[in-house]
């Protein structure tokens, strides 16, 4: 080939590296561009881009309420009766001053303390039994834990008690506690579940007024002194979920100290895993203390949350609590954190007994309702000053809404 000959030859081969634009060199893609050597220990898994990194879990905060016993006496289903026209049972006047509070909660507990047994008729002290708008009720205001562990959960035998917890397994959103369908129930970790967090549950009585269940019945209930069966029970909630609230029905009746027994087993609960303990059965209301866990960690606890309503007749069983709580939880550590602890105090006011039966949180409470109640009571001098007196005489100062 002659030099004319071989300059078109390359004239040609650079045409048409101008027209494709890129050739391509060992692994380099060039476009138009002087080729760059390549490190020798590049590879190809090196040039890739990176692979995105999932987001850290975050802590997670949730908000809870806890109030006391739902002590359904006879004048206030009456009162729900007349209320309705005497065809059914319209419990909402109750609770309508407080509702806005309980729905306001991610998660809301309450003691029943009165079965919900559809075969037997609605009835009072001493062996209580509530229709089913009651439950009903409490479901649609926001309760999202009904604790079934208390002194009155056999009052309608265990045909009743059964019939109670089919109740409360048909209601959407609500999880019981504290009953159990059989021995296999008994074993499950009952929990419910909020942001992708389980909060175990635990119900368990001290007692059921010297009622028991038959010897052939499969129902299970857990007593205060079946410590072994509680530390399997905690244990279990606490291995498989995130943090763990314990409903205990103990104490002594209308004392506003906790028993020596109550404080023993408290600390029990809490070196077991319970994050929080909440408890029921003296219709007045007792401390709110924490209990120091080793680690550093602690529990909280009330002793007694008092009366949630009632139709008793001192002036001590008409003020009762809202316990307000956070608990934060750290997905990453499993750390649990119960802070921002506020005790809103109210009251069951009611008169003639038969239609004004009704709670109001004090904030909302005047000293002329308070007097309307205080001949009722045989307590003269209840007012709203003495309400907040005797609340300053047993919850901590530490824990009182400003």
């Amino acid at each position: 080939m002659n030099n004319k000959a071989v300059k078109i030859f390359l004239s040609v081969v650079l045409a048409v590296v101008l027209v494709c634009g890129a050739i391509a060199v060992g692994d380099v893609i060039l476009n138009g561009r002087e080729p760059q050597a390549v490190p020798a220990a590049a590879t190809a898994a090196e040039t890739q881009a990176p692979e995105s990194t999932a987001p850290t879990e975050q802590p997670v905060t949730l908000s809870f309420l806890s109030v006391g016993d739902n002590l359904i006496h006879d004048g206030i289903y009456e009162q729900a009766n007349r209320r309705a026209g005497g065809s059914s049972y319209d419990f909402s006047f109750c609770y309508e001053r407080i509702a806005d509070t309980v729905a306001a909660a991610d998660i809301a507990t309450i003691n029943q303390e009165t079965p919900i047994a559809q075969s037997y008729d609605p009835s009072g002290y001493p062996l209580f039994n509530s229709p089913v708008e009651l439950g009903q009720e409490v479901q649609k205001i926001g309760f999202d834990v009904v604790n079934m562990a208390n002194n009155h959960m056999l009052d309608k035998t265990a045909k009743g008690l059964l019939e109670s917890i089919e109740f409360w397994d048909g209601e959407d959103g609500v999880v019981r506690t504290g009953a159990y369908k059989n021995a296999d129930d008994l074993a499950n970790v009952e929990y419910i579940e909020r942001d992708g967090l389980k909060i175990g549950l635990v119900g368990i009585t001290q007692y059921t007024n010297g009622l028991s269940l038959p010897e052939n019945s499969e129902l299970e209930i857990i007593y205060t002194s079946e410590t072994d069966t509680i530390e399997r029970k905690i244990k279990a909630a606490a291995e498989s979920c995130d943090a763990v609230v314990v409903n205990v029905h103990w104490g002594s009746e209308y004392t506003t100290t906790p028993s020596q027994d109550q404080r023993n087993l408290a600390k029990q609960m809490a070196s077991w895993g319970a994050d929080v303990i909440i408890g029921h059965h003296p219709h007045v209301l007792q401390p709110v203390e924490w209990i120091d866990n080793d680690g550093g960690s602690r529990t909280l606890v009330a002793y007694s949350l008092g009366n949630f309503i009632s139709q008793q007749n001192t002036a001590a069983r008409v003020i009762g609590g809202m316990l307000h709580y956070d608990m934060t939880i750290d997905p990453q550590s499993g750390s649990v954190t119960v802070g921002n602890v506020k005790f809103e105090t109210i009251v069951t006011h009611y008169v003639s007994g038969s239609h004004d039966v009704q709670i109001y949180p004090l904030s909302e409470y005047t000293d002329q309702l308070a007097s309307r109640q205080a001949g009722r009571l045989k307590q003269s001098d209840f007012s709203v000053a003495y309400i907040e007196n005797f609340v300053q005489d047993v919850i901590p100062a530490e824990f009182l809404s400003q």
